[in-house]
């Protein structure tokens, strides 16, 4: 009996090694393309030649390898994964600009990124910095914040606490027990919690690379959670761990603060899925020098010399299919007329829902394995940004290169969730989560470029029915009635902002609000959501993550980006290295490992 058990448990090693291991195909990491830095570029028609080329059915290069959907980093990220090892990829953006949330956007001469805030594990050793390195050869920049780089603010004006968070695993934990004198046990648990469930990641892309029986075998059998600490604590909400660790009330809000990078409320998130975020901040934050366009701007040329394309204000509506039901390209909308564009493989970073309920044909929308996944997954809540331009300097106004999350109170669950069930008119009066940044702050371009101005940048949530009656009014052109409840979330968050920066109240030139339908209208989110499905304890389910793969029931399709794999930046460059591997039929993000560990040898022998 015990020869069988081992004979057995030999051969799932083997088959788990070959498809950990794997390296059957060309692998894009396989040489560094790091270039010596060329002179960045801030002439923004310049800027617009790579970022900004407008679809035409004869810019469409011949004989294409793939097509992609959607130019967010997702998209971008596969595409330049498959240029580098001779692909010829077209990437199809339906906004103006590529990038999806890297893009930048200007209004009455400020500059506002979107959606890449502050970035943690770029380390010049890490794993994650190399990738980066290798997609954009090297040419994108990044500059660390100041540290402490976040700072959690809990009560009203007149009891106000400021807690600082620091970068470096030992500071954060030093600096937290300063604040919390009798919290020492609390503290050193947590952090040794969130290291060894974050650690435990690595079993979600093994899931999702291995066969789809073997890794049903691994989900049923039990094994999967034996073998990984991340999917053990996946069901565990962060407010139980917390609750569990300390009853002081500020330490509870602080371990917790940073779950609005995620989108969930504490006792709606996974403590798995918190432990990630706790992980990638530990050693710092950085923001790419020169705005998030400087993310796009550097990857496209990639994709251009391998012969592909990346085009904007190309709107896809739906994908080919023959008819055996197999992707063979897409359909772009070009006025009212539909451009037919064809490649063997469709890729598509629209995320899930868009994908499945709207680019394929309703025959095929009902099929068991699509309304599966469909059925496993939900739409986040949607995002709500405000955008302020200010006159004068960082140093005139008190800006830094740090962030802020404001919160009224300690008590986060009852906060968030009496706002996200409150009616619009009463939310709109108390907005419980407020993360505000300086954007030009973080840029030490930002003087030469846009000399005695600022900007400050605001992110929250709020409810898509809120605003869904207007989102088929024409934009920045919509009806009173939204524009009036809009200013009413601005004047709100206003006046929390204007008190911790109190110099720049009376210097505010310019300020809009981008909501959920803001969301749609622009990122393609169907319910205005920031981070794609939603990431709640749900979205951690084991089996969920073994069935959505990259791989769809569509033979030649796959999903790349935020829903393949986890939210955010790097949550989506995770996803584009997973879909990259099945494609290539080899393990990327071992591969970006391995590279990363020859970039460190070869520093230390130069340092020698």
């Amino acid at each position: 009996m015990w020869i069988t058990v081992v004979l057995i448990s030999l051969a799932l090693v083997a088959i788990l090694y070959k498809y950990v291991a794997g390296t059957a195909g060309p692998n894009p990491f396989g040489i560094d393309t790091r270039e010596p830095l060329k002179p960045m570029v801030f002439d923004r028609k310049l800027k617009n030649k790579v970022l900004k080329q407008g679809f035409l059915a004869s810019k469409v290069p011949q004989d294409l390898d793939a097509i992609v959907v959607g130019s967010g980093i997702g998209g971008l990220a596969i595409a330049v994964l498959l240029a580098k090892v001779g692909k010829k990829v077209l990437v199809l953006e339906q906004h103006d600009r590529a990038g999806g949330c890297c893009h930048t956007f200007t209004e009455q001469g400020f500059e506002f990124d979107v959606g890449i805030h502050y970035i943690g594990e770029l380390l010049d050793h890490k794993p994650l910095r190399c990738v980066i390195d290798q997609l954009t050869n090297g040419q994108l920049q990044w500059v660390p914040l100041d540290n402490p780089y976040d700072k959690v603010i809990l009560g009203p004006p007149e009891n106000r606490r400021i807690y600082p968070i620091y970068s470096g695993r030992k500071r954060y934990m030093d600096e937290l027990k300063k604040c919390f004198p009798g919290e020492e046990k609390a503290i050193d648990e947590y952090v040794r919690l969130s290291k060894k469930v974050g650690n435990g990641v690595w079993f979600m892309v093994l899931l999702k690379l291995l066969p789809i029986p073997l890794a049903k075998f691994l989900v049923h059998t039990g094994l999967a959670k034996c073998l990984s600490t991340f999917f053990r604590y996946a069901s565990r909400s962060l407010t139980d761990v917390v609750n569990e660790l300390t009853q002081n009330k500020d330490l509870r809000a602080v371990l917790c603060y940073i779950f609005g990078t995620y989108g969930k409320m504490p006792k709606e998130a996974s403590f798995s899925m918190h432990s990630l975020l706790v992980c990638h901040y530990m050693n710092g934050a950085w923001f790419p020098k020169g705005g998030a366009s400087e993310i796009a701007y550097h990857m496209i040329p990639i994709i251009e010399k391998a012969g592909g394309a990346v085009l904007v204000r190309a709107p896809v509506n739906r994908i080919l299919l023959n008819d055996a039901k197999e992707a063979i390209g897409v359909s772009v909308l070009k006025g009212q007329e539909e451009v037919h564009v064809h490649a063997p493989i469709v890729i598509s970073d629209a995320g899930i829902f868009n994908t499945y309920q709207h680019l394929l044909p309703k025959d095929v929308q009902t099929m068991p394995a699509i309304q599966k996944q469909l059925s496993m997954v939900q739409h986040g809540d949607g995002g709500l940004s405000i955008f302020i331009g200010v006159d004068g300097t960082k140093e005139e106004l008190g800006l830094k290169a740090e962030n802020f999350f404001i919160f009224p109170e300690n008590n986060l669950d009852e906060l968030m969730e009496g706002y996200m069930k409150g009616s619009r008119e009463e939310s709109s009066k108390s907005v419980p989560l407020i993360f505000v940044a300086s954007p030009s702050a973080k840029d030490p371009t930002w003087p030469e470029r846009k000399p005695g101005k600022s900007t400050v940048t605001v992110v929250s949530f709020a409810n898509y029915e809120w605003f869904e009656e207007w989102k088929d009014d024409k934009v920045k052109n919509r009806s009173t009635d939204y524009k009036e409840l809009k200013q009413a979330f601005i004047n709100n968050i206003l006046e929390a902002v204007t008190e911790v920066f109190p110099k720049i109240k009376d210097r505010i030139e310019y300020v809009d609000a981008g909501t959920p339908i803001t969301n749609q209208h622009y990122i393609g989110a169907p319910k205005g959501e920031i981070y794609g499905v939603d990431h709640g304890i749900p979205r951690f389910n084991i089996e969920l993550n073994a069935i959505i793969r990259p791989q769809t029931p569509i033979k030649n399709l796959f999903l790349t980006g935020q829903d393949m794999m986890l939210c955010g930046f790097a949550g989506a460059l995770a996803g584009a290295l997973t879909c990259g591997s099945v494609i290539l039929n080899r393990n990327l993000h071992l591969d970006s490992v391995g590279l990363a560990r020859k970039v460190k040898n070869c520093n230390n022998k130069k340092k020698e």
